[in-house]
């Protein structure tokens, strides 16, 4: 019984950080927010995300590990071919782009969350709040790109459902695995993570952010890293 209630907490956590993803794209159906205000928002999201990379994905604690950098360059390989193939048979907009990052990173990222679970009910307050902020003004900036290129509501809100649903059952694995082999190294998880936040970013967000933004998204962009930054700082 216990072991269910531990595999019903770690769902809990990881659709917990991805949900957000839900309340952007309600944002964006409801308010649609001015174009510039999405820019800054996104550019925010974007400063939380590499805040993320840095102090809770990118590993900092002991000796480098080669094999931990080589996982954040699969991270980013998968993302882009991923990207590059779904470009092939689409309209090739920033907004898919986004919406493959959030799915290839939130997967990772929720099997961290259920392995902190597993290693002691220890979740990363900082490392959640940073996928929280960072998942909401990606959903309002690619919601707002769907519902401008004709999308209904509908599809925008399935699509998010679905990446908060997979994340739910990313964060259970990461919960089986740990709890199957005691000694998985999550750091490859956390790298593999950290290279599809970085590629999205570079691809999609940040450029979408600036487009929209304009100058002041840089200051914006600022804040965002130094926010997420403070939230580990204090953890």
């Amino acid at each position: 019984m216990k072991m269910f209630m531990d595999v019903l907490i770690a769902a809990l956590w990881g659709a917990a950080g991805a949900v957000s993803l839900v309340i952007g794209a309600w944002l964006a159906v409801h308010r649609r927010p001015p174009e510039r205000r999405v820019g800054l928002v996104m550019g925010f999201g974007s400063g939380a995300l590499i805040a993320a990379v840095a102090y809770e994905l990118v590993p900092h604690d002991g000796e480098p590990s080669a094999w931990a950098f080589l996982a954040l360059a699969a991270g980013a390989l998968v993302f882009f071919f991923v990207d590059r193939a779904v470009a092939a048979t689409s309209d090739g907009s920033g907004d898919r782009s986004i919406v493959i990052g959030a799915l290839l990173d939130g997967i990772p990222e929720s099997l961290v969350l259920g392995m902190g679970v597993a290693a002691g009910g220890h979740v990363s307050v900082a490392f959640l709040a940073a996928v929280f902020l960072s998942n909401m003004p990606e959903s309002l900036g690619a919601t707002s790109g769907m519902l401008a290129s004709g999308q209904t509501p509908r599809r925008a809100y399935r699509t998010w459902w679905a990446i908060v649903a997979v994340a739910a059952v990313s964060a259970m694995a990461g919960y089986g695995v740990l709890h199957v082999l005691p000694g998985a190294d999550g750091r490859y998880v956390e790298g593999f993570a950290a290279g599809s936040v970085l590629a999205m970013l570079a691809t999609s967000m940040v450029p979408e952010a600036y487009r929209r933004g304009g100058r002041a998204t840089g200051l914006l962009t600022a804040l965002g890293f130094a926010v997420a930054g403070a939230l580990s700082a204090f953890e």
